[in-house]
This record gives structure tokens, sequence and C-alpha cells, in this order.
């Protein structure tokens, strides 16, 4: 029986979209026209995910409006993260006030919690800060202006995480000349952007830009001078098919692409396959072609999730100090393959597997609840 056809985290749309709809726009206005600090003089660039960090940040997910019956499980995963990467390198998590005590609980001493940042929601990667190095001890901040994801989910406190957490830091912040999220971009850390046009050329998020437009502030945002576009898919999953689920960076002029498994033909499995030979054919912004490494995707009849709006995604790992933090779904050939794989692209570090299937079932993974502060 093929995959079901997902709508990812649909389920969490429908108890939000009354309350976005009333902040059309509005949060996302007031972060990109607020008063931003000046960067230091110098060229910063978001470098690549597998430099050396300082720390992980995170969030702490408390609202039944969103999650409703799934809170409880989607917790125990984010604690269970926050602890895994807290054994490799520290982790600073955002929790609203009321919900300090139960972080703190569940995360355990080795887990930074922070209550003075109040968040909606755990999608740190969508929602902090995108942090740049200047290669000489300089470090500041951009965000990508989250409207949650054009406006689907209620964004009020999330909308402002970005520049709360670079005050926090003390660091420079810089509003970016778009609409996105830090999932709909990758980067190899040396001017190559990676991207699919259904998440950002899009009129939820910018109505008024042309994509030359959203290439140059990608550009200016990352530091980068190059785009590699991917068609993607629109209005089946809230983030509209963001690129870290399927393609990332390894580095400049490598990446990795999760393949379906052979058993699914649904339009996820046909964008997978459409990522993998348009990564294969590109070139950097250096001209030189990109050595793509496949990553197995696994069986969705074979995984323990039944959940039509599951998302199986191995390619959605996160990399810290000395480990990798990936997923593993149940089904133990491909759960193997993706462990074999990490391993090899990642020589050196420890491949840790975590069962969050609740966290899969809300549409998300790994790199989506975490967001790496590079070592300056």
């Amino acid at each position: 029986m093929p995959r079901p056809t997902p709508s990812r985290r649909a389920v969490l749309i429908g108890a939000a979209a009354a309350g976005a709809a009333t902040l059309v726009g509005a949060r996302a206005a007031e972060a990109a026209t607020a008063t931003a600090t000046p960067a230091v003089s110098g060229t910063f660039v978001v470098p690549a995910d597998s430099v050396p960090h300082t720390r992980t940040w995170m969030a702490w997910p408390d609202s039944t409006s969103i999650w409703g019956r799934q809170l409880s499980g989607v917790q125990q995963n984010i604690a269970l993260i926050a602890r895994t990467i807290a054994g490799y390198e520290p982790v600073y998590l955002l929790a609203n006030s009321a919900s300090v005590s139960k972080a703190r609980s569940m995360c355990g001493s080795g887990v930074t919690v922070i209550g003075s940042i109040p968040v909606n929601d755990c999608w740190m990667r969508d929602t902090g800060p995108i942090f740049r190095a200047n290669g000489a001890g300089g470090l500041d901040t951009v965000g990508l202006n989250f409207n949650g994801w054009g406006n689907r989910q209620v964004h009020t406190n999330d909308a402002l995480v970005a520049r709360r957490v670079a005050a926090y830091l003390g660091l420079p912040f810089t509003a970016a000349g778009l609409v996105s999220e830090g999932g709909a971009i990758e980067t190899d850390g040396a001017g190559t952007l990676m991207a699919t046009r259904s998440s950002i050329i899009n009129a939820n998020r910018n109505p008024s830009l042309s994509q030359a437009q959203i290439e140059a502030a990608m550009c200016a945002a990352y530091g980068a001078s190059e785009v590699i576009w991917f068609t993607g898919i629109k209005n089946q999953d809230i983030t509209d098919d963001h690129v870290d689920a399927t393609s990332r960076f390894l580095g400049p002029g490598a990446g990795a692409v999760q393949i379906p498994d052979p058993n699914e033909t649904d339009i996820w499995a046909t964008d997978e396959n459409q990522q993998y030979q348009a990564l294969s054919s590109a070139t950097d912004a250096q001209g030189a072609a990109i050595g793509v490494t496949r990553i197995q995707g696994p069986n969705y009849n074979v995984i323990r999730s039944t959940n039509q709006n599951f998302v199986g995604s191995y390619a959605n790992y996160y990399v810290c100090n000395g480990a990798v933090i990936s997923a593993q779904f149940g089904d133990g050939n491909a759960d193997g393959l993706a462990y074999d794989t990490l391993s090899t692209l990642f020589p050196g570090r420890t491949i840790e597997q975590l069962n969050i299937d609740n966290l899969g079932n809300g549409g998300g993974g790994i790199h989506c609840v975490t967001q790496q502060q590079p070592a300056a």
C-alpha cells in the first residue's frame, strides 16, 4: 500500500488558523521594521552547520491550542533531543515562564532553561536567529521575519524570538529583506544556498518580491552569491516543503538528499527524486559540480507511525560538536542504512538515532527544533 498523501503539519493548522488570521503580516511587519542594531563592519557569512558550536538553541512547546493531545508526547521528544545534544555541547532552551519548571524537570540539569523569552511553539530552526561569523572573531545575527509559515499559525511571540535571542546575547541583529524560515534555506558556508521555490517564492511570504529580489535578499542575509532552486510542493504541509527535510549541504561541493523507498510513489517521493536530480546536475558558487550522497528513506508501510502526516526524514539530522543527532522510525533496514550513511558522511562523530515519532507526527524533525550558535 502506498504512503497516504500527507499534509505533514496539517494537524497543527486547524486549531490555530483563526488566531493566525488576525495576525496577517502584523508581527512580521513589526519584526522587519523595528530598529535593528547595525552589524559591525566585515564580511559576515552563515557558516556550514558542521563548524564548532558555542551552543544549541531550542524552545519548549506548551500550547494545547496548537498541539492538543499530542503535547505531552512532543514535550517528551523535545526533552530527549535536548538531553542528547547536551551530552556534546551546551543547550539553551526557551520556555514560557509558566513552563520553566516542567521544562527543567524533563530536560535535566544539563540544559539551561531561559524563561525570559516567550514562545508559541518549538520550531527554533524557523523562529530563531541565523548566526553569522566574519572569520575574525565577530558574530552577528539576522532574522528572517517569521510570519507563521504564511500566517498559518499563531506567532505573536515566535515572530520576535530571533531579535530577542540576539538581544539576550548582546549581538547585533539585522532583519532580512524577505520573509522566510531557517528550515527553508540550506547553506554550504561558502557562497551557495539551496531552497524550494514553493516555500519562499510564495504569496504567503513574499507577495511583492520577484525571484531576483528574493535571491538578492537571501544572498545578502547569508553572505552567499548563488541559489540552487528546487520546485517543491505548495499547500500540502504548513511549511510548503522546507528543503531541510530532504536536501542538505555537507560543505562546499558536497550534499546529501533523501530518496524515497521504491514502494513510495506519492508527490513527496516525486519531490525527493526531483531534488536529487537537480542537485546532482547543479554547480556551486565556485562553478564546481556538487557531489551528492543518497540517504535512503524509510518504508512507510514498515515504520512505527501510522499517522498520515508523519515526516520520516533521516535528512533532517542535526550536527553538533562530536555527534550527529538523527531519527530512527522502526524500519530496521532503512534505520541501519541511514546510520551507516551518516557514519560515512561524518567520520569521527557519534551517530545518535532517536525515536522522535511524536515530533514526526507533528510534521517535523530534529533539525526543525534546533538552531546552532557557531563559535566565532
